[in-house]
Protein backbone atom coordinates (compact mmCIF):
# COMPACT_ATOMS: atom_id res chain seq x y z
CA UNK A 1 0.00 0.00 0.00
CA UNK A 2 2.76 2.46 0.93
CA UNK A 3 6.04 3.45 -0.66
CA UNK A 4 9.16 1.80 0.71
CA UNK A 5 11.65 3.90 2.64
CA UNK A 6 15.29 3.61 3.54
CA UNK A 7 15.13 5.74 6.69
CA UNK A 8 13.61 5.53 10.16
CA UNK A 9 10.43 7.51 10.78
CA UNK A 10 10.75 11.09 11.99
CA UNK A 11 7.09 12.11 12.30
CA UNK A 12 4.10 10.10 13.60
CA UNK A 13 0.50 11.32 13.74
CA UNK A 14 -2.18 9.86 16.01
CA UNK A 15 -5.93 9.96 15.32
CA UNK A 16 -7.58 9.23 18.65
CA UNK A 17 -10.39 10.64 20.80
CA UNK A 18 -11.43 10.84 24.43
CA UNK A 19 -14.87 11.85 25.65
CA UNK A 20 -17.33 11.24 28.45
CA UNK A 21 -18.68 8.31 26.42
CA UNK A 22 -15.43 6.99 24.93
CA UNK A 23 -13.44 7.37 28.13
CA UNK A 24 -9.73 8.12 28.43
CA UNK A 25 -8.08 4.76 27.71
CA UNK A 26 -7.49 5.19 23.98
CA UNK A 27 -5.69 8.50 24.41
CA UNK A 28 -3.67 7.24 27.37
CA UNK A 29 -2.28 4.22 25.53
CA UNK A 30 -1.46 6.37 22.50
CA UNK A 31 0.36 8.79 24.80
CA UNK A 32 2.41 5.87 26.11
CA UNK A 33 3.48 4.95 22.59
CA UNK A 34 4.13 8.60 21.67
CA UNK A 35 6.43 9.07 24.68
CA UNK A 36 8.45 6.01 23.68
CA UNK A 37 8.76 7.21 20.09
CA UNK A 38 9.65 10.73 21.22
CA UNK A 39 12.58 9.35 23.18
CA UNK A 40 13.85 7.95 19.86
CA UNK A 41 13.72 11.39 18.24
CA UNK A 42 10.29 11.05 16.62
CA UNK A 43 7.98 14.10 16.50
CA UNK A 44 4.41 13.18 17.41
CA UNK A 45 1.15 14.97 16.59
CA UNK A 46 -2.37 14.22 17.84
CA UNK A 47 -5.61 14.78 15.91
CA UNK A 48 -8.56 14.82 18.32
CA UNK A 49 -12.18 15.93 18.09
CA UNK A 50 -13.25 18.45 20.72
CA UNK A 51 -15.80 16.21 22.42
CA UNK A 52 -16.84 17.00 26.00
CA UNK A 53 -14.16 15.28 28.07
CA UNK A 54 -11.43 15.48 25.42
CA UNK A 55 -7.86 15.27 26.73
CA UNK A 56 -6.08 17.70 24.44
CA UNK A 57 -4.76 19.74 27.37
CA UNK A 58 -3.24 16.60 28.88
CA UNK A 59 -1.67 15.70 25.53
CA UNK A 60 -0.11 19.15 25.24
CA UNK A 61 1.12 18.96 28.84
CA UNK A 62 3.05 15.87 27.75
CA UNK A 63 4.78 17.98 25.11
CA UNK A 64 2.88 16.93 21.98
CA UNK A 65 1.15 19.09 19.40
CA UNK A 66 -2.63 18.73 19.13
CA UNK A 67 -4.84 19.48 16.15
CA UNK A 68 -8.47 19.98 17.18
CA UNK A 69 -11.21 18.70 14.91
CA UNK A 70 -14.05 21.08 15.64
CA UNK A 71 -17.72 20.14 15.60
CA UNK A 72 -18.64 23.71 14.71
CA UNK A 73 -20.59 23.85 11.48
CA UNK A 74 -20.65 20.08 11.06
CA UNK A 75 -23.65 17.83 10.97
CA UNK A 76 -24.00 15.84 14.18
CA UNK A 77 -25.88 13.09 12.36
CA UNK A 78 -24.18 9.78 11.77
CA UNK A 79 -25.21 7.78 8.75
CA UNK A 80 -26.97 4.65 9.94
CA UNK A 81 -25.32 2.58 7.25
CA UNK A 82 -25.66 -1.15 7.65
CA UNK A 83 -21.92 -1.41 6.93
CA UNK A 84 -20.89 1.36 9.35
CA UNK A 85 -18.85 0.35 12.42
CA UNK A 86 -20.92 -0.45 15.48
CA UNK A 87 -19.32 2.48 17.30
CA UNK A 88 -19.77 4.96 14.44
CA UNK A 89 -21.68 7.34 16.74
CA UNK A 90 -18.51 7.85 18.81
CA UNK A 91 -17.17 10.03 16.00
CA UNK A 92 -19.81 12.70 16.56
CA UNK A 93 -20.15 13.28 12.81
CA UNK A 94 -20.05 11.32 9.57
CA UNK A 95 -16.80 9.59 8.67
CA UNK A 96 -16.59 11.58 5.44
CA UNK A 97 -16.62 14.87 7.33
CA UNK A 98 -14.03 13.60 9.78
CA UNK A 99 -11.86 12.35 6.92
CA UNK A 100 -12.04 15.71 5.15
CA UNK A 101 -10.92 17.57 8.27
CA UNK A 102 -8.23 15.03 9.10
CA UNK A 103 -6.82 14.72 5.59
CA UNK A 104 -5.78 18.37 5.28
CA UNK A 105 -4.03 18.28 8.67
CA UNK A 106 -2.26 15.00 7.92
CA UNK A 107 -1.07 16.26 4.55
CA UNK A 108 0.42 19.35 6.22
CA UNK A 109 2.16 17.23 8.89
CA UNK A 110 3.49 14.70 6.37
CA UNK A 111 3.84 11.81 8.84
CA UNK A 112 5.86 8.70 8.18
CA UNK A 113 3.24 6.75 10.18
CA UNK A 114 -0.37 7.39 11.07
CA UNK A 115 -1.60 5.62 14.22
CA UNK A 116 -5.40 5.21 14.43
CA UNK A 117 -6.99 4.15 17.72
CA UNK A 118 -10.71 4.65 17.20
CA UNK A 119 -13.57 2.13 17.12
CA UNK A 120 -15.57 4.42 14.76
CA UNK A 121 -12.99 4.36 11.95
CA UNK A 122 -12.33 1.66 9.39
CA UNK A 123 -10.77 1.12 5.97
CA UNK A 124 -13.10 3.62 4.28
CA UNK A 125 -11.76 6.46 6.42
CA UNK A 126 -8.19 5.16 6.28
CA UNK A 127 -8.10 4.98 2.48
CA UNK A 128 -9.64 8.45 2.19
CA UNK A 129 -7.09 10.05 4.53
CA UNK A 130 -3.79 8.20 4.17
CA UNK A 131 -1.10 9.84 1.97
CA UNK A 132 0.72 7.46 -0.39
CA UNK A 133 4.00 7.72 1.51
CA UNK A 134 2.51 7.18 4.98
CA UNK A 135 2.23 3.82 6.69
CA UNK A 136 -0.67 2.94 8.96
CA UNK A 137 -0.75 1.32 12.42
CA UNK A 138 -4.22 0.48 13.72
CA UNK A 139 -4.78 -0.15 17.43
CA UNK A 140 -7.93 -2.22 17.90
CA UNK A 141 -9.70 -4.44 20.41
CA UNK A 142 -12.76 -5.57 18.51
CA UNK A 143 -11.85 -7.29 15.21
CA UNK A 144 -15.18 -6.16 13.83
CA UNK A 145 -14.30 -4.04 10.77
CA UNK A 146 -11.77 -3.93 7.89
CA UNK A 147 -8.54 -1.90 7.98
CA UNK A 148 -6.02 -0.77 5.36
CA UNK A 149 -3.21 -1.31 7.85
CA UNK A 150 0.49 -1.99 7.46
CA UNK A 151 0.56 -3.07 11.12
CA UNK A 152 -2.17 -3.82 13.63
CA UNK A 153 -2.07 -4.14 17.41
CA UNK A 154 -4.68 -5.95 19.48
CA UNK A 155 -3.28 -6.45 22.97
CA UNK A 156 -6.12 -8.53 24.35
CA UNK A 157 -5.88 -11.96 25.89
CA UNK A 158 -7.78 -14.56 23.90
CA UNK A 159 -7.47 -12.72 20.61
CA UNK A 160 -5.98 -14.71 17.70
CA UNK A 161 -4.28 -13.56 14.49
CA UNK A 162 -6.96 -15.48 12.61
CA UNK A 163 -9.56 -13.03 13.93
CA UNK A 164 -8.07 -10.39 11.59
CA UNK A 165 -7.30 -12.67 8.64
CA UNK A 166 -10.04 -11.25 6.42
CA UNK A 167 -9.95 -7.71 7.86
CA UNK A 168 -6.43 -6.54 6.91
CA UNK A 169 -4.17 -6.74 3.82
CA UNK A 170 -1.95 -9.79 3.46
CA UNK A 171 1.22 -7.77 4.16
CA UNK A 172 -0.11 -6.42 7.49
CA UNK A 173 2.17 -7.13 10.46
CA UNK A 174 0.00 -8.38 13.34
CA UNK A 175 0.88 -7.83 17.00
CA UNK A 176 -1.62 -9.88 18.95
CA UNK A 177 -1.90 -10.52 22.70
CA UNK A 178 -0.93 -8.89 26.02
CA UNK A 179 2.79 -9.30 25.33
CA UNK A 180 2.26 -6.17 23.19
CA UNK A 181 0.30 -4.23 25.83
CA UNK A 182 1.15 -0.53 25.70
CA UNK A 183 2.43 0.12 29.20
CA UNK A 184 4.53 3.00 30.45
CA UNK A 185 8.12 2.03 31.33
CA UNK A 186 7.55 2.43 35.07
CA UNK A 187 5.49 -0.77 35.08
CA UNK A 188 8.51 -2.79 34.01
CA UNK A 189 10.65 -0.85 36.50
CA UNK A 190 8.34 -1.59 39.44
CA UNK A 191 7.82 -5.23 38.43
CA UNK A 192 10.74 -6.80 40.42
CA UNK A 193 9.77 -4.95 43.60
CA UNK A 194 6.12 -5.91 43.18
CA UNK A 195 7.00 -9.56 42.61
CA UNK A 196 9.14 -9.73 45.74
CA UNK A 197 6.53 -7.94 47.84
CA UNK A 198 3.77 -10.36 46.83
CA UNK A 199 5.76 -13.34 48.00
CA UNK A 200 4.98 -12.16 51.52
CA UNK A 201 1.56 -10.52 51.05
CA UNK A 202 -1.28 -12.71 52.28
CA UNK A 203 -3.90 -10.19 53.46
CA UNK A 204 -5.60 -7.19 51.90
CA UNK A 205 -4.06 -4.23 53.71
CA UNK A 206 -4.15 -1.92 50.68
CA UNK A 207 -7.11 -1.79 48.28
CA UNK A 208 -6.91 0.17 45.02
CA UNK A 209 -10.15 1.12 43.21
CA UNK A 210 -10.02 2.39 39.63
CA UNK A 211 -12.99 2.23 37.26
CA UNK A 212 -11.57 4.37 34.47
CA UNK A 213 -10.75 8.03 34.07
CA UNK A 214 -14.36 9.08 33.44
CA UNK A 215 -16.70 6.48 35.00
CA UNK A 216 -19.71 8.35 33.62
CA UNK A 217 -22.20 5.98 35.30
CA UNK A 218 -20.57 6.13 38.75
CA UNK A 219 -19.74 2.46 39.09
CA UNK A 220 -17.21 3.62 41.69
CA UNK A 221 -20.13 4.71 43.87
CA UNK A 222 -21.67 1.24 43.68
CA UNK A 223 -18.33 -0.28 44.71
CA UNK A 224 -18.04 2.04 47.71
CA UNK A 225 -21.60 1.21 48.76
CA UNK A 226 -20.73 -2.49 48.64
CA UNK A 227 -17.56 -1.95 50.69
CA UNK A 228 -19.66 -0.58 53.55
CA UNK A 229 -20.90 -4.13 54.14
CA UNK A 230 -17.60 -5.92 53.50
CA UNK A 231 -15.23 -7.56 55.97
CA UNK A 232 -12.01 -5.87 54.94
CA UNK A 233 -9.43 -5.73 57.74
CA UNK A 234 -9.87 -2.68 59.96
CA UNK A 235 -6.29 -1.68 59.15
CA UNK A 236 -6.89 -1.69 55.37
CA UNK A 237 -6.13 1.52 53.46
CA UNK A 238 -8.39 2.29 50.47
CA UNK A 239 -7.29 4.40 47.50
CA UNK A 240 -9.75 5.52 44.82
CA UNK A 241 -8.23 6.75 41.53
CA UNK A 242 -10.28 8.95 39.20
CA UNK A 243 -9.80 11.39 36.34
CA UNK A 244 -10.35 15.13 36.62
CA UNK A 245 -13.21 14.95 34.09
CA UNK A 246 -15.14 12.28 36.05
CA UNK A 247 -18.66 13.71 36.51
CA UNK A 248 -19.23 11.96 39.86
CA UNK A 249 -15.95 12.97 41.48
CA UNK A 250 -17.45 15.10 44.26
CA UNK A 251 -20.06 12.45 45.08
CA UNK A 252 -17.36 9.79 45.34
CA UNK A 253 -15.33 12.02 47.67
CA UNK A 254 -18.34 12.35 49.98
CA UNK A 255 -18.86 8.57 50.00
CA UNK A 256 -15.19 7.92 50.67
CA UNK A 257 -15.21 10.23 53.66
CA UNK A 258 -17.86 8.02 55.30
CA UNK A 259 -16.06 4.69 54.89
CA UNK A 260 -14.81 3.05 58.10
CA UNK A 261 -11.32 2.61 56.63
CA UNK A 262 -8.61 5.13 55.92
CA UNK A 263 -9.58 6.25 52.41
CA UNK A 264 -8.18 8.70 49.89
CA UNK A 265 -9.52 9.85 46.50
CA UNK A 266 -6.74 10.86 44.12
CA UNK A 267 -7.08 12.51 40.71
CA UNK A 268 -4.92 12.29 37.57
CA UNK A 269 -2.13 10.39 39.30
CA UNK A 270 1.27 10.10 37.63
CA UNK A 271 2.51 7.26 39.84
CA UNK A 272 0.02 4.50 39.09
CA UNK A 273 2.73 1.83 38.87
CA UNK A 274 3.94 2.63 42.38
CA UNK A 275 0.41 2.58 43.73
CA UNK A 276 -0.34 -0.75 42.08
CA UNK A 277 2.92 -2.28 43.26
CA UNK A 278 2.02 -1.36 46.83
CA UNK A 279 -1.59 -2.53 46.65
CA UNK A 280 -2.69 -6.02 47.69
CA UNK A 281 -5.96 -6.04 45.74
CA UNK A 282 -7.65 -3.93 43.08
CA UNK A 283 -11.25 -3.45 42.10
CA UNK A 284 -11.28 -2.27 38.52
CA UNK A 285 -12.68 -2.38 35.02
CA UNK A 286 -11.74 -4.91 32.36
CA UNK A 287 -10.05 -2.37 30.09
CA UNK A 288 -6.45 -1.46 29.32
CA UNK A 289 -5.63 -1.09 33.01
CA UNK A 290 -5.96 -4.88 33.23
CA UNK A 291 -2.53 -5.25 31.65
CA UNK A 292 -0.96 -2.74 34.05
CA UNK A 293 -2.27 -4.78 36.97
CA UNK A 294 -1.04 -8.03 35.44
CA UNK A 295 2.46 -6.67 34.82
CA UNK A 296 2.72 -5.95 38.54
CA UNK A 297 0.97 -9.13 39.67
CA UNK A 298 -1.91 -7.22 41.27
CA UNK A 299 -4.93 -9.48 41.88
CA UNK A 300 -8.23 -7.87 40.96
CA UNK A 301 -11.96 -8.06 41.33
CA UNK A 302 -12.99 -7.16 37.79
CA UNK A 303 -16.15 -5.36 36.70
CA UNK A 304 -17.23 -5.27 33.06
CA UNK A 305 -18.27 -1.70 32.24
CA UNK A 306 -18.46 -2.03 28.42
CA UNK A 307 -19.46 -4.71 25.94
CA UNK A 308 -15.95 -4.97 24.47
CA UNK A 309 -14.54 -5.86 27.92
CA UNK A 310 -16.40 -9.14 28.25
CA UNK A 311 -13.76 -11.18 26.43
CA UNK A 312 -10.92 -9.72 28.52
CA UNK A 313 -12.75 -10.51 31.76
CA UNK A 314 -13.60 -14.03 30.61
CA UNK A 315 -10.04 -15.00 29.70
CA UNK A 316 -8.42 -13.36 32.72
CA UNK A 317 -10.83 -15.21 35.00
CA UNK A 318 -10.09 -18.50 33.20
CA UNK A 319 -6.36 -17.89 33.79
CA UNK A 320 -6.97 -17.35 37.51
CA UNK A 321 -5.70 -13.75 37.39
CA UNK A 322 -8.97 -12.09 38.45
CA UNK A 323 -12.33 -12.79 40.00
CA UNK A 324 -15.06 -11.37 37.78
CA UNK A 325 -17.90 -9.68 39.64
CA UNK A 326 -19.91 -9.42 36.45
CA UNK A 327 -21.54 -6.53 34.65
CA UNK A 328 -21.51 -3.01 36.07
CA UNK A 329 -25.21 -2.63 35.31
CA UNK A 330 -26.35 -5.85 36.94
CA UNK A 331 -28.73 -5.50 39.87
CA UNK A 332 -26.65 -8.04 41.77
CA UNK A 333 -23.31 -6.22 41.43
CA UNK A 334 -23.04 -5.26 45.12
CA UNK A 335 -23.58 -8.86 46.22
CA UNK A 336 -21.02 -10.10 43.67
CA UNK A 337 -18.42 -7.61 44.95
CA UNK A 338 -18.97 -8.71 48.55
CA UNK A 339 -18.84 -12.37 47.58
CA UNK A 340 -15.64 -11.79 45.59
CA UNK A 341 -13.92 -10.08 48.54
CA UNK A 342 -14.84 -13.03 50.76
CA UNK A 343 -13.55 -15.53 48.20
CA UNK A 344 -10.22 -13.76 47.87
CA UNK A 345 -9.61 -13.62 51.61
CA UNK A 346 -10.35 -17.32 52.13
CA UNK A 347 -8.05 -19.18 51.86
CA UNK A 348 -5.19 -16.86 52.74
CA UNK A 349 -3.14 -18.20 49.80
CA UNK A 350 -5.61 -16.87 47.21
CA UNK A 351 -3.90 -13.50 46.70
CA UNK A 352 -0.54 -15.15 46.08
CA UNK A 353 -2.05 -17.63 43.63
CA UNK A 354 -3.72 -14.87 41.63
CA UNK A 355 -0.56 -12.75 41.65
CA UNK A 356 1.48 -15.55 40.10
CA UNK A 357 -1.09 -16.01 37.35
CA UNK A 358 -1.03 -12.27 36.59
CA UNK A 359 2.76 -12.15 36.30
CA UNK A 360 2.80 -14.92 33.71
CA UNK A 361 0.56 -13.00 31.31
CA UNK A 362 2.32 -9.62 30.85
CA UNK A 363 6.03 -8.77 30.98
CA UNK A 364 5.61 -4.98 30.75
CA UNK A 365 7.74 -4.65 27.59
CA UNK A 366 4.98 -4.36 25.00
CA UNK A 367 5.55 -0.67 24.26
CA UNK A 368 9.16 -1.38 23.28
CA UNK A 369 8.02 -4.14 20.92
CA UNK A 370 5.41 -1.94 19.22
CA UNK A 371 7.79 1.01 19.02
CA UNK A 372 10.45 -1.20 17.46
CA UNK A 373 7.97 -2.31 14.80
CA UNK A 374 7.33 1.31 13.82
CA UNK A 375 10.99 2.31 13.91
CA UNK A 376 12.30 -0.71 12.01
CA UNK A 377 9.42 -1.59 9.68
CA UNK A 378 10.76 -2.67 6.32
CA UNK A 379 14.39 -2.52 7.46
CA UNK A 380 16.60 -5.46 6.45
Amino acid sequence: MSAQRDHRPRVVAFRVDASLEIGTGHVMRCLTLARALSQQGVTCHFLCRDHPGHLMNAIETNGFSTHALSNAGLSDSVTRDIEAPVHAHWLGTGWQQDAEQSRSIIQDIGPDWLVVDHYALDAQWENAVLPDATRLLVIDDLADRPHAADALLDQNLGRQAADYEHLVPGHCHLMIGPEYALLRPEFAQWRPYSLERREHSRECQALLISLGGVDKDNVTGIVLDALQQSELPATCHVTVVMGATAPWLDTVREQAANLPWSTEVVVNVDDMARRMANADLAIGAAGSTSWERCALGLPAIMIVIAENQKMIAKYLAEHGAVICAGNAYSSGLKFEILNSISNIQMPSTKLGYMAENCFRLVDGLGTDKVGSTILNYGCP
